[in-house]
């Protein structure tokens, strides 16, 4: 049966409005779902003991940031690139919580810097879900003159002698950041302990963990200056002092100068 308008017209029937607001609808609800679901169960955690073959490569290794660093407040799929295939996922937690050094970002997207092997290895996360803060701290490791600097605010905190990797069991080079702070005083060579998001290139574990690379101290100061770790960076009290308020997720620069 067909409805008349006010003016007397033949209006739409009464089932194919129905029928209509239902596909506007339908398109509606489709419109709003910005991003199809991913299943997070079928994805490879990014950790310090995992390693993500598919992970983009960092392609400017030794380039700076602006500072900023985000933390995932809930698991996050990790992408090849903005609108493009997750390879792995990102947890909240990692040695404590999760602060990543963003090295791009475009509209709803920021690429970060990974945990886990290979070294350099980045991911894509959508700018959702993540807390925001800036770090104004940067850690330097120059491996040929072995020394550590540190820097607020682009401005000098001080430079000291460090122990660096052996030559057959090298510091990794490039851009890492500090992924965690640990204080065990099991370990009697250093208590304190703050791990990269980078791992030795040669050795695949190492005192019963991944190979993480980490800086810390060490009690005979004859190693500062010297190639002679498994590939951390060893540091006099003084300076560890100074790098324990460092916010997680500074950028740490690793060169050969």
């Amino acid at each position: 049966m067909r409805r008349r308008d006010e003016r007397g017209g033949s209006s739409i029937p009464a089932l194919a409005v129905l029928v209509l607001l239902g596909v506007v609808a339908t398109v509606g609800i489709l419109g709003n779902e910005k991003h199809p679901p991913v299943d997070l169960t079928t994805l490879t955690a990014s950790t310090t003991a995992t390693t993500i073959a598919t992970a983009p490569l960092d392609g400017e290794p030794y380039a700076g940031t602006t500072g900023l660093v985000v933390h995932p407040r809930t698991e996050a799929a990790l992408y090849s690139g903005p609108d493009a295939d997750a390879f792995g996922k990102i947890g909240p937690t990692q040695f404590g919580p999760t602060w990543l050094p963003v090295v791009e970002q475009t509209d709803g997207w920021v690429r970060v810097l990974l945990p886990s092997k290979p070294n350099r290895s980045t991911g894509w996360l959508r700018d959702e879900d993540l807390d925001r803060a800036t770090s104004s701290y940067l850690i330097r490791v120059h491996t040929s003159s072995r020394k550590l600097e540190l820097f607020l605010n682009n401005k000098s905190l001080g430079s000291w002698k460090a122990g660096v990797g052996a030559q057959k069991t090298p510091t990794p080079p490039g851009r890492t950041f500090l992924l965690g702070s640990i204080i065990d005083h099991k370990r009697s060579a250093s208590p304190i302990v703050l791990p990269l998001g980078a791992h030795s290139p040669t050795l695949d574990t190492f005192g019963g963990g991944p190979g993480t690379v980490a800086i810390h101290g060490w009690p005979d100061p004859q190693v500062f200056g010297a190639a002679i770790s498994a590939g951390c960076v060893r540091v006099p009290r003084t300076a560890l002092a100074h790098l324990q308020k460092v916010p997680l997720g500074t950028l740490v620069l690793i060169d050969s100068k």
